[in-house]
């Protein structure tokens, strides 16, 4: 039943928190569009320009963290894992939609179009005032 409302949540969402670490060692947050595609709660596909400072972050170090709340009901879901850098032409055409072109004007190929993975491996859910931690 978690797991039910916990993907109900995040499906709800227009937006993702993620998470990575800097040169310093420091978390760095940034806001982002829901991803795009999502496989239960353990695989989260996004959309992001090659040349941000999110990708370089990750290729140096895939520890990362993905964050979804319901504002409304106090809700929330934090998942631990790794983030990686995908540039293979299956992958983003398989999430590439034609509104993109505004951030990609060269299209799929645009060399400035990438997907990050997320693939969780522990999580963490708010809800009611307690915490649970699981693996999903």
């Amino acid at each position: 039943m978690k797991n039910e409302t916990i993907e109900k949540l995040i499906a709800k969402q227009k937006f993702a928190y993620i998470a990575s670490v800097d040169q310093d060692g420091y978390p760095n947050m940034k806001a982002m569009l829901a991803p795009r595609r999502r496989e239960g709660l353990k695989e989260f596909y996004f959309t992001t320009n090659t040349s941000s400072q999110r990708v370089a972050q990750y290729r140096k170090d895939p520890k990362a963290a993905i964050y979804f709340c319901d504002q409304r009901f106090y809700r929330g879901i934090m998942l631990k894992g790794k983030m990686e850098v995908i540039e293979d032409a299956t992958t983003k055409k398989s999430i590439w939609q034609v509104g993109d072109r505004i951030y990609y004007p060269k299209g799929v190929t645009d060399p400035d179009y990438c997907v990050l993975k997320f693939t969780t491996d522990q999580g963490r859910w708010y809800s009611g005032f307690k915490t649970d931690d699981f693996t999903p």
